[in-house]
């Protein structure tokens, strides 16, 4: 039997569980969890005011996400208002008719044109803001010389480095460095680059669907992965952390599903994503749940052995080169508690930053969560939230995590976008839209910083 063909059985060995029809009316259960996140979006927001009226200084100005509350469209808005239109007209069909192979690249170009005509709803700055940043990384290739100076420093003098540096491994700003010896480390550059990671992240999402829970799920989820509005976010340096964390996932995914050299050869790929990944976000170390549950419910350990052979051999390589992993993890928590994070309220981010998450994914994503009977998916989206509530509960991460989290959250919209699979093709259509509706909204409502 073909992949993605209706079966007793799908295609990870496990008895299937078709999700329920999913109406274009609201039904009761449905009712209930849109109310309630509106509820908690509300509350996060009145609650952080009243905290900030009261003199608490948390840097967040549009609660529970960073950024102002200035709400703003024009022409140049235009561009996102017709692709969104041409995504509920025609995405649904595109993902159910196309070739796999050519889905995947479809997807891949149409994710990159959402998130530019997202991105320039404020013009070319839109593009560029947060590369450009004095908090980004590209300030700080001025102030050293070199890898070798740069790791020292990043163990022993981070406070005179920009912040984002700060908290996180080299592996960025050694990148940027070797993109200045060609002239590329520019903004305009580093933003076209985050832009393509992002959009190179679908692919990846999708065909760790595919593996766990057959082509037919993966498909009706494609155009919710490609048009989500976390591409909101890919104007930053964590979309590149995004697309690196991804296709450590899939690849290692894939190697469970393989035999033999197949399967090493993919896990050695996805262990080689993975030790980019961790040299370029400390906090990208809890994805590894998503792997790692996939393994082990289908009793395939030895990639994970496999992938984690270049993660070890880069950290010892790193360690050899002056910069071992677990002590600038050390020096970051401890310039992270002594910056913005001292007076921000551990009680308040605890809810916001779970509200801020959600807000990033959209209520299309609660709803398609709450309907979601597919075990193997629920593998993906169970882990990723898994992490999330590590990473939320750790206070390492006090807002901003719309951004920070970006890495864990197409786990939750593949998820809940192959929930939609079995309604009609109208239904489908009006939850993508409504998808498409909430990103405009957010993007034409809050100015970020990226």
């Amino acid at each position: 039997m073909k992949r993605g063909e209706v079966a007793p059985h799908d295609d990870a060995g496990s008895p299937s569980v078709a999700s329920p029809p999913i109406g274009a009316g609201l039904g009761g259960v449905t009712a209930v969890v849109l109310a309630t996140g509106a509820a908690l979006i509300a509350i996060t927001h009145v609650w952080g005011r009243w905290l900030q009226e009261r003199g608490t200084r948390m840097a967040v100005n549009a609660p529970p996400l960073t950024g102002n509350v200035d709400p703003r469209a024009g022409v140049r808005s235009l561009p996102a208002l017709v692709v969104a239109a041409a995504a509920v007209g025609g995405a649904d069909h595109v993902a159910r008719t196309l070739g796999w192979r050519r889905l995947l690249w479809t997807s891949f170009a149409a994710a990159l044109v959402w998130s530019v005509a997202l991105a320039t709803w404020d013009g070319l700055d839109g593009i560029t803001r947060s590369a450009a940043s004095p908090v980004d990384y590209l300030p700080a290739l001025p102030l050293v010389d070199g890898v070798g100076d740069f790791v020292r420093r990043l163990l022993t003098d981070t406070r005179s480095l920009p912040s984002h540096v700060q908290a996180h491994p080299p592996g960025m700003v050694v990148a940027l460095l070797g993109l200045e010896r060609f002239g590329l480390a520019t903004p305009g550059w580093v933003a076209a680059a985050e832009h393509m990671a992002g959009a190179a992240s679908v692919p990846a999402v999708l065909l760790t669907a595919r593996e766990v829970a057959g082509e037919r799920l993966a498909r009706a989820a494609a155009p919710f992965v490609v048009f989500s509005s976390i591409a909101l976010m890919w104007s930053s340096g964590d979309a590149i952390f995004l697309a690196a964390g991804a296709w450590a996932v899939a690849l290692l995914v894939l190697a469970t599903g393989a035999d033999g050299r197949r399967s090493d050869a993919l896990a050695l790929g996805g262990g080689v994503f993975a030790a980019a990944s961790v040299f370029l976000s400390y906090g990208i170390v809890l994805l590894g749940i998503v792997p790692g549950v996939v393994a082990w419910r289908r009793r395939r350990l030895r990639p994970l052995v496999i992938g984690a052979a270049p993660v070890l051999a880069t950290v010892a390589l790193a360690a050899l080169a002056g910069f071992w992993w677990l002590d600038g993890l050390a020096v970051t928590r401890s310039a992270y508690a002594q910056g913005i994070a001292r007076v921000r309220p551990y009680g308040y981010f605890l809810v916001a930053n779970l509200v801020a998450a959600a807000i990033a994914v959209g209520p299309v994503v609660w709803v398609g969560l709450i309907r979601l009977r597919n075990r193997e998916l629920w593998m993906l989206a169970g882990a990723a939230l898994a992490a999330i509530v590590v990473a939320d509960v750790s206070g390492l991460s006090k807002a901003e995590v719309e951004r920070i989290w970006l890495p864990f959250l197409p786990w939750l919209v593949v998820a809940a976008g192959a929930a939609f699979a079995d309604g009609s093709t109208v239904a489908r259509r009006g939850w993508l839209g409504v998808q498409a509706a909430w990103t405009l909204v957010v993007q034409a409502v809050v100015y970020s910083l990226w």
